[in-house]
């Protein structure tokens, strides 16, 4: 087989429909459109348009809502901080949100850190962090440690 031989399979080169172009084509007139109307005219499209019929959209419950108001919060433990003090060797005396943003640990898009009263901590403390549990700020001064909360804006 050469190049020159080469033809394309026998239904893959299919010429253009010519629509208007005279009765004898079997496409003249109105074009295979029907007659008049908003869907014979070129350029409309009528979407959720069911005949009169109620739409499907407003015949179907609306459910919930988004509050904009919303702040984004990521949770943080202690067990979660134990583990990131042995994965990343942080200093327990000096833990900042910012440096756990840094170190790309937590992502600060999906928004601040809040500490809960979640596993059990051994040793003392210092956390810096946006937001925190009575019971965790309580199990941190029991501890011995120390927690400051950070003012949002």
């Amino acid at each position: 087989m050469k190049i020159n031989e080469l033809r394309p399979s026998a239904k893959s080169n299919k010429n253009r429909k010519r629509v208007g172009r005279g009765s004898g084509s079997g496409l003249g007139k109105t074009a295979g459109r029907g007659v008049k109307g908003q869907k014979s005219r070129s350029g409309v499209s009528i979407n959720g348009f069911e005949g009169g019929q109620m739409p499907l959209y407003r015949r179907l419950p609306k459910r919930g809502f988004k509050n904009i108001f919303s702040k984004k919060i990521q949770t943080i433990n202690f067990k979660k901080i134990l583990e990131i003090l042995d994965k990343h060797k942080l200093d327990p005396k000096d833990i900042k949100e910012e440096d756990l943003f840094k170190k790309k640990i937590f992502n600060k898009a999906k928004g601040s850190l809040k500490l809960l009263n979640k596993g059990e901590l051994k040793t003392p403390i210092n956390i810096e962090i946006s937001y925190a549990s009575k019971n965790a700020i309580e199990k941190i001064k029991k501890i011995g440690g120390n927690i400051k909360v950070i003012e949002q804006k």
